[in-house]
């Protein structure tokens, strides 16, 4: 491992693009550092730290919405817009053949429509975010015009942040987009621990070292189901064309565990947060019926034992979801007929497609479970131990755990390809 740490620095081309990326993010956080005029920074930190949506929004964005920057919205609208562009998939038959059949070329346009998808959703997330945090008076009354240049600040912050993570891509390594992200969960840390530090006593010394050893288990269980797969046994009839045979091979289908990712989360916490989220906008309204309303809602989704379970029930629920929606049995099925190919001791066609939807509904239900508890994890250590600064599990260690994989593949990958070269 520390070689290939030494390798990193040692190799010039692999040296330039970790110093580009360093760079990029170096980049990404003196933008979070701007804030936008007119901002009451005590109404503001009031007001993240009461409210569980933006208090969640303030973790994932990296800080940003501590002082409202300039990317306040950081890239949520493009991966809502990417989201939306992969469920139109299972319905817009055209932008399945661009994403799955028309190769390269294809899924350039593909992710070209999801940029341009993501400018209207910012503009949309920008003017919700700017009414209420005018009603809730952390930002003073603005004029028409300083109403719309606002939302074309978050907006042009959030397609700087798009280019940043595009440049990352091509000239770096990994996924620009992940990094990002990853950057901004780990660019908190820092802040929770000097919190900590300040209310440190010998009595939390039991706590923290608890805290540490639960956290290194939840480490490697993520890293151990995030990795995990069940490999399919496929085998390859021989076949003769000319003075040639071709397969007689056998090779295997992987079946991820986690096959949705991080997905069902970001669907469970847009429906959960909702309702609470309408109650804030309710709150002011003149109607005593409707403050009521709000009031109701708001208390209901900030009961810890509510929120933790319909949160786990419907990430649960998403995860069967998202599998189902995108994952083909039956297109696999057809390639493998298609090519020759055939799971040991099921005939081809449908008896393959129902043999793969068993296996996999079996393996989703783990992955449900695993995502579900990991979802739920902060409010059940924030309960147990008393370290209320630090959140441990949920989908930040999620992303970060797996933007950290993900990275170490394409670093292992640069070497090999190094390494072949030199041959």
């Amino acid at each position: 491992m520390f070689k290939r740490l030494s390798l990193l620095f040692t190799v010039p081309d692999l040296r330039k693009k970790v110093i580009f990326i360093f760079g990029v993010l170096v980049v990404f956080r003196l933008t979070a550092a701007i804030p936008v005029p007119g901002v009451d920074p005590m109404r503001l930190k009031a007001f993240i730290g009461g409210n569980q949506f933006f208090g969640l929004l303030n973790i994932f964005s990296g800080g940003v919405l501590d002082n409202l920057s300039i990317v306040m919205l950081g890239v949520g609208p493009f991966i809502t817009a990417s989201i939306i562009m992969q469920l139109m998939t299972m319905i817009v038959p055209r932008f399945k053949e661009m994403y799955q059949e028309e190769g390269e070329a294809g899924r350039a346009r593909f992710n070209q429509y999801s940029r341009l998808l993501a400018v209207p959703l910012a503009l949309l997330q920008s003017y919700g975010l700017l009414i209420l945090l005018m009603r809730q008076q952390v930002i003073g009354p603005l004029s028409v015009w300083g109403f719309a240049s606002n939302m074309i600040v978050a907006t042009a912050g959030t397609l700087f942040l798009m280019w940043l993570g595009e440049l990352i891509s091509e000239k770096g390594i990994g996924n620009g987009i992940s990094l990002i992200i990853f950057a901004g969960i780990v660019s908190a840390l820092p802040r929770s621990i000097q919190q900590e530090f300040f209310t440190f006593g010998p009595e939390k010394i039991p706590s923290y070292l608890a805290f540490i050893v639960v956290g290194l288990m939840v480490i490697a269980g993520v890293v151990m189901v995030s990795e995990g797969q069940r490999n399919i046994p496929v085998s390859y009839a021989k076949r003769i064309r000319g003075m040639k045979m071709y397969g007689g091979v056998s090779t295997h289908l992987p079946l991820r565990v986690n096959q949705a990712g991080v997905i069902p989360i970001i669907f469970a916490i847009s429906i959960i947060l909702f309702p609470g989220l309408i109650g804030s906008f309710l709150t002011g309204a003149s109607n005593p019926y409707v403050q009521s309303a709000a009031k109701f809602l708001i208390e209901i989704f900030n009961n810890q034992w509510i929120y933790g379970i319909v949160y786990f029930f419907l990430v649960f629920l998403f995860t069967y979801f998202y599998t189902a929606v995108t994952f083909d049995a039956n297109a696999i099925s057809e390639n493998l007929q298609k090519q020759g190919g055939f799971i040991t001791g099921i005939r081809p066609g449908r008896p393959t497609a129902e043999y793969l939807n068993y296996i996999l509904n079996r393996i989703t239900l783990a992955g449900g479970l695993f995502l579900g508890i990991i979802a739920v994890l902060p409010l059940v250590v924030r309960a147990v131990f008393d370290v209320q600064s630090l959140a441990l599990g949920g989908t930040a260690l999620l992303i970060v755990v797996s933007v950290v994989l993900e990275t170490v593949k394409q670093i292992d990958a640069q070497l090999v390809m190094r390494e072949y070269e030199g041959v």
